[in-house]
């Protein structure tokens, strides 16, 4: 079954809990935490998704290369003038537990 989200002025960690939820499998009644879940999530409209307060300027991504002193930065607007995906990915792979089914949970979400 396919989910589709129109994210139009919506708060990111809002619609990024909803998501989670969905790809987890745990909307539906056969839910087992064990297993990736079978449903889909489209999301549409991603350049009009909204944050609150300052977080637009101040909110911070970090990433690491792996050498000493190496470590980058960027804000929420260079991440999301460029890719504004990854802002959503990143929000919906930090919800979900950490385990083998990440990587096939987050397959199922897909970002038009």
């Amino acid at each position: 079954m396919d989910f589709i989200f129109d994210v139009k002025n919506r708060p990111l960690g809002r619609v990024a809990t909803e998501i989670a939820v969905i790809l987890q499998g745990k909307h539906t009644a056969k839910y087992q935490p064990n297993r990736p879940g079978s449903d889909k999530v489209v999301v549409k409209n991603i350049k009009e998704i909204k944050v609150t307060g300052k977080k637009y300027d101040q909110k911070i991504y970090y990433n690491h290369t792996g050498y000493m002193g190496h470590l980058k930065e960027k804000t929420y607007k260079q991440v999301f003038e460029k890719h504004p995906e990854r802002v959503l990915e990143h929000a919906v792979r930090g919800m979900l537990p950490k385990n083998f089914l990440i990587d096939k949970r987050m397959r199922r979400l897909v970002i038009e």
